[in-house]
């Protein structure tokens, strides 16, 4: 056994003193720069170093602080947020109401007996029932996306009694193994291929093709127990569903007695302009997943809510079948949900994130025509996707909006698309901000490829 105590009083001391400080020295900036890029070479994972060189001017850029709209480094770098967590940060960086009640809830008590009735749940639940659209009326809490996906997959399967799933093509759900299953895009299921069997695929915006993968697996002895699919494609490149598609979806479930489910973990909480993207489209789905923004950009929480009769007598009668994640619904979760969930209403967060998105896409559409390397801009609230004619000028001008102190990235299914996702309460000074230096990083992108564009 090795004596480690010394060691790693020493380190984590070291490690606090940097926490608990005000304001760094020098020395200290240099040291956590150094530290951090061995920490992530010798006991993270090598390889997020060499991503970080593709598409920084500086791999060693150390987040340190973040303020609404932007992130801060150990040197004082500002970054404005383009990327926005994948979504996290609707409400803002450190959103200081949420903030508040987090701290309040922090100095009452922190986690939950798990044996006595933890309030703050009961209330979350209760609001999330408010607000989300139909009857959707239980709620179930966890910490993560994939989490969330994996009890709305267990809940169909439960409820039904049946089987089979249907996801779609390019489609994203998380990369637990349930998730990975229902996940569409093969980069991420080979490496754990035989997965769980029963989930097949069809192409995402056609309403036929669900319904008749639904046909023929029934013809064949199967069962369905549920359809997963995103409103809008987040990591596929920011697909919009076809006009009627998701209504054709609920029809098609209806007829067959099919649990449909909507991954909401990115469209949710008013990204698209919308409380629920479903909304938008005029859809109630039977489960919907919730996650990222719900927990208000200062706490991890996620969850599914569902209409009343897929709560069963065998869940009613044993409420830890679905799941028991010890951190799931915690008081501090909960506290940073409700405030998200009350911020997000009291101020329209949504109806400004449509205006805002309004504004952008109009800015962004101006550069499309300006600039032949881009090829479409489509999204929508703020949840934008650029696509561009290559992958590699796709990562050319996220590098190059870096190096003007602008932070985005591609979607994890198409290396075409860079989105912006900014915080939903970003100013339209900001927006100006980010459209002039990305009409800057279009024009020297443009220039490093000029072999590549026609005329």
């Amino acid at each position: 056994m090795k004596d480690y105590k010394d060691s790693v009083v020493k380190e984590s001391s070291q490690v606090l003193d940097y926490i608990l400080k005000d304001i760094l020295t020098q020395e200290d900036k240099d040291r956590i720069s150094r530290d951090s890029i061995d920490n992530f070479n010798q006991h993270v994972n090598p390889g997020w170093l060499k991503y970080r060189k593709s598409v920084s001017t500086d791999a060693t850029f150390i987040e340190w602080a973040d303020s609404q709209e932007s992130f801060t480094d150990t040197h004082g770098n500002e970054f404005i947020d383009c990327l926005g967590g994948f979504g996290v940060y609707t409400a803002g960086h450190r959103n200081p109401e949420i903030v508040a009640a987090v701290k309040a809830q922090l100095n009452r008590y922190a986690l939950h007996s798990q044996e006595l009735i933890d309030p703050l749940r009961g209330y979350l639940a209760k609001l999330v029932a408010m607000c989300t659209p139909g009857d959707l009326q239980y709620a179930f809490f966890c910490n993560g996306g994939a989490e969330a996906v994996e009890m709305a997959l267990k809940l169909a399967r439960l409820a039904s009694g049946k089987h089979y799933y249907i996801s779609t093509v390019n489609g994203f759900h998380g990369k637990s193994m349930g998730a990975v299953s229902a996940t569409g895009k093969g980069m991420y299921r080979k490496p754990y291929l035989p997965i769980i069997q029963g989930v097949q695929h069809v192409v995402f915006g056609d309403a036929n093709a669900a319904e008749t993968a639904i046909k023929n697996l029934i013809a064949v002895g199967e069962t369905v127990a549920g359809m997963i699919v995103e409103p809008i494609q987040g990591e596929a490149g920011i697909i919009l569903p076809p006009d009627g598609y998701l209504k054709e979806l609920r029809t098609i479930c209806d007829k067959y007695n099919v649990i449909l489910i909507f991954d909401e973990i990115q469209t949710g909480m008013g990204r698209t302009g919308s409380m629920w993207a479903c909304e938008e489209y005029d859809v109630v789905p039977d489960i919907l997943a919730f996650g990222k923004a719900f927990g208000g950009g200062v706490m991890p929480i996620t969850g599914i809510i569902a209409r009343p009769h897929l709560w069963t007598e065998q869940l009613k009668e044993n409420p830890w079948i679905l799941g028991s994640p010890t951190f799931g619904g915690n008081p501090l979760a909960c506290a940073a949900a409700i405030a998200a969930i009350n911020y997000t209403v009291k101020t329209d967060l949504p109806g400004q994130i449509k205006e805002k998105g309004i504004y952008l896409m109009k800015g962004l559409q101006k550069l499309k025509e300006k600039y032949s390397i881009l090829v479409d801009v489509r999204g929508k609230g703020l949840l934008i996707g650029l696509e561009y004619k290559t992958h590699q000028i796709g990562w050319a001008v996220s590098k190059g909006l870096f190096k003007r102190r602008i932070m985005t990235g591609g979607t994890l299914n198409n290396a075409r698309v860079n989105r912006i996702e900014p915080p939903g309460i970003i100013s339209y000074d900001t927006i100006d901000i980010i459209l002039q230096r990305l009409d800057e990083t279009l024009s020297e992108v443009t220039g490093q490829f000029k072999a590549m564009i026609p005329g």
